[in-house]
């Protein structure tokens, strides 16, 4: 076997590292780094490059069907995902948020099964917040993350079983510009994945669990088996049985809903279910189809989970996971408690227990919520109506859904000039957010991340691409569009502290609500403004 320092050789950080880091960025884990960029990296950018291929298949009108070679695996009823693994038996509340260092210490005191560590969508990439995220969720497993602030602690608590820990690593699109393998910046996933499991796969399993995965943003099994060729890799390096990875995929691409079936398939020995991602789902649906004005939808709040094209999504997933033997995972639930205002506090918490009685009677075996306040309200919910762990026995074989009924694009409802206003606000306020280095942002009483904000990106593009009139009677083209934007963000930096990005961030979101250009993801657009690469240091000398 060749040596860590021949490894390292071609290797090379360009963020800072303090002392704290050292432990995360060690030259045997830079080593492991190297080797899942140097096995998958061709890999990755070949099917990237097959999603511009698709993209421009879409962009002149085709439609995605569910593929006719792979019908075999679909109509095959034999086959099956992994049995739930320990710790994922019982997911019934799920929290989700980022790996901050207070967010930790609470989300694994919440009253839920489970906690999503997120250095996805609710996570800035600044360099410090991936490696300190790494370094909290090291000192998490090991149940040394108590901290304190001022006067204040922040304690693990003992008096009852912590939640199982997930981690989501970034999607195969991003890049972290911090660490170079020869010559080129490595996989933001690759680099999120590698690092937690190197370090924690041992240590979780002795604690009862294992190393466990979110997967983001796939668009096809290609990409899924991606991933299962490199949980291969990783656990035959460190001497771990094959299978002790799981994967649980969000299914947040339209595509990637034509392919459950195969998606699981992939991943099966190293599966765990399926999600809904809601907030990215229909991001994706209108990004997709951004050239085709069929697919043209109303103001976001019209765009509920009741919809034809969102319900159909539900329902398939929930079939297709159960008839596998796999999780079938329920969306977020992003409230946020209104605590000066006890009125609108109970009618919002009231949606959050519609939302959630929805998902449980639809055959959900668990959901998410974004705040420990919102915690008791899913599990009383659930405990009431899905008394097992799990419900894998509710098969939905009244189910039939096909291709038209994934596209069913017929959403009732008005786009108004108060619709526009708030996407504005709400891209306005999370990407100023996101420039300071925070990746989630309250705004109007909910938690809002990248995928709301693509959403609101997105929509304002598709409306002004396609010329549509307001409930008010008034054309939505670029030049009203921008006036929008320019009031929006004065309003919004007259009320922000002196030193806020809106200026910033209006320029950036000003190249992309005008029907023209159109970023993959917001995401990749803005990165270059929180990366902070110095000069290139040899790993091997760290």
């Amino acid at each position: 076997m060749p040596s860590t320092e021949s490894i390292l050789q071609g290797v090379n950080v360009l963020g800072p590292v303090s002392e704290s880091q050292k432990k995360i960025l060690t030259p045997e884990a830079l080593a492991f780094l190297a080797l899942l960029q140097r096995s998958f990296n061709s890999t990755r950018k070949a099917l990237l490059e097959r999603r511009k291929i698709r993209q421009a298949e879409l962009d002149k009108g085709a439609l995605p069907d569910f593929l006719p070679e792979t019908r075999h695996i679909r109509e095959n009823p034999t086959w099956k995902g992994a049995p739930p693994a320990p710790g994922l038996v019982d997911r019934r509340v799920e929290i989700t948020g980022p790996t901050d260092r207070k967010m930790v210490v609470n989300a694994l005191n919440a009253d839920v099964w489970t906690y999503m560590a997120d250095f996805e969508d609710s996570s800035a990439p600044t360099w410090d917040n991936m490696i300190n995220g790494q370094v909290n969720l090291y000192d998490a497993n090991r149940r040394q993350v108590d901290f304190k602030i001022g006067n204040k602690e922040y304690k693990l608590r003992t008096d009852k079983k912590l939640p199982t820990l997930i981690v989501r690593p970034r999607g195969w699109h991003l890049e972290e510009k911090h660490v170079t393998v020869d010559g080129e910046p490595m996989s933001g996933s690759l680099f999120d994945f590698g690092l937690y499991f190197f370090h924690n796969a041992f240590q979780t399993v002795k604690m009862g669990f294992g190393p466990y995965f979110y997967l983001p943003k796939m668009e096809s099994h290609l990409e899924a088996r991606l991933w299962n060729d490199v949980f291969n890799l990783a656990q035959d390096y460190i001497g771990m049985p094959r299978g002790t990875i799981r994967g649980t995929v969000l299914i947040e691409t339209i595509l990637a809903a034509f392919e459950m079936d195969e998606i699981i398939y992939e991943l099966r020995d190293h599966s765990s279910g399926l999600n809904c991602g809601r907030w990215d789902y229909i991001f994706s649906v209108i990004k997709k189809f951004r050239q085709n004005s069929n697919f043209v939808l109303p103001d976001r709040s019209a765009v509920t989970m009741t919809v034809p094209f969102m319900d159909a999504y539900v329902k398939l997933l929930i079939q297709t996971c159960h008839k596998r033997g796999v999780h079938a995972m329920g969306g977020m639930a992003a409230q946020i408690p209104i605590k000066d205002d006890p009125k609108a506090n109970e009618a919002a918490m009231e949606g959050v227990r519609a939302d959630k009685l929805r998902e449980v009677k639809a055959g959900h075996d668990g959901t998410w919520v974004a705040h420990p306040a919102l915690a008791g309200i899913a599990v009383d919910i659930f405990n009431k109506h899905m008394p097992t762990p799990n419900q894998l026995f509710v098969r939905r074989e009244d189910v039939t859904i096909g291709q038209n009924d994934l596209l069913n694009m017929n959403v009732p409802g008005q786009i108004t000039e108060a619709g526009i206003r708030k996407n504005l606000n709400i891209g306005l306020g999370y990407m100023e957010a996101w420039i300071r280095g925070v990746g989630c942002v309250p705004i109007n009483y909910l938690m809002e991340d990248a995928a709301t904000a693509e959403v609101s990106r997105s929509q304002l593009w598709q409306w002004v691409r396609h010329g549509v009139t307001t409930a008010e009677g008034k054309k939505v083209d670029k030049q009203y569009a921008l006036k929008l934007l320019k009031e929006q963000t004065q309003e919004l930096a007259g009320k922000a502290p002196q030193g806020n990005k809106y200026g910033l961030a209006a320029q950036y979101f000003s190249g992309q609500v005008t029907g023209e250009d159109y970023a993959d993801f917001l995401t990749s657009l803005l990165y270059n403004e929180i990366t902070s690469a110095g000069p290139a240091r040899a790993a091997a000398k760290l």
